[in-house]
């Protein structure tokens, strides 16, 4: 009995080390991130362990890239970060997420469009260029032919 219950500690401990050791990549989204660290903490709960959702919280808003701080500045301004949920500041960051996410495919698609365009407008300067030298080479050659 008293060796399960130093396996266990000793688990909880791994476990407890491993969502400290955690840092939310920029190509991470925050899904994928809350995802990660949530499977650690049920695994921890699972030993029997406490694992309050602030603690999470707080590793959230400690270890979350730089491209979320005006989420989180508004959150703290708005909002007793003491007394958010986890679900609330999730849906906060991940509706950040998609508003980003749906700017950069509108600017991707606006630069995808101007390209097609001029694309378009340089193959008929190709063209009318073309068109051009070929009338200049063929002016030379009945001007040679002439002489």
């Amino acid at each position: 009995m008293k060796v399960m219950r130093q396996s266990k500690q000793c688990k909880c401990l791994n476990l407890i080390r491993e969502f400290e050791m955690q840092r939310m990549k920029e190509s991470e989204t925050i899904k994928e991130y809350s995802d990660k660290l949530l499977s650690i903490v049920n695994k921890v709960r699972l030993l029997g362990d406490e694992f309050p959702d602030k603690r999470i919280i707080q590793k959230i808003l400690v270890t979350a890239p730089e491209k979320y701080e005006a989420t989180i500045a508004s959150l703290e301004n708005s909002k007793d970060l003491a007394r958010i949920t986890l679900a609330e500041l999730l849906n906060a960051l991940q509706a950040q997420e998609q508003r980003r996410l749906m700017r950069q495919e509108s600017s991707i698609e606006g630069a995808l469009k101007a390209k097609h365009h001029i694309n378009l407008n340089n193959k008929g300067k190709k063209k009318y260029e073309k068109k051009k030298t070929a009338d200049a080479n063929e002016a030379i050659s009945t001007e040679n032919i002439k002489q």
